[in-house]
């Protein structure tokens, strides 16, 4: 089995910065795409940013310049440094990965529990 377990999420000032970690473990014998994801009370999950195996990123339009997506392909750890954080970026955020267990299996997609990232004055 692998888990994804998010960590770095808390409250910070409108304008602050905070980091978060997704690091996975388990049976894991490679990782392509993994990605952030946000959902805020009442609004749909939202796709923040992904970060291919090769390092190529993409971002969602109210994170670009201000967010950045990382990942340690040893560790199979993934971050995402936030800047310039707004109220608006108040939201539970979700590390989502695409594992593959073995060389002879495919790659299953999974979920870390989440965790909450608040920004208020």
């Amino acid at each position: 089995q692998v888990q994804l377990v998010e960590s770095g999420g808390g409250l910070v000032q409108p304008g602050g910065s905070l980091r978060l970690s997704c690091a996975a473990s388990g049976r894991i014998f490679s990782i392509s795409a993994m990605r952030w994801y946000r959902q805020a009370p009442g609004k749909q999950r939202e796709l923040v940013a992904v970060i291919v195996s090769g390092g190529s990123t993409t971002y969602g339009d109210s994170v670009k310049g201000r967010f950045t997506i990382s990942r340690d392909n040893a560790e199979n750890t993934m971050f995402l440094q936030m800047n310039s954080l707004k109220p608006e970026d108040t939201a539970v955020y979700y590390c989502n990965g695409d594992v593959r267990s073995s060389s002879s299996e495919l790659f299953g997609n999974y979920w870390g529990q989440g965790t909450q990232v608040t920004v208020s004055s």
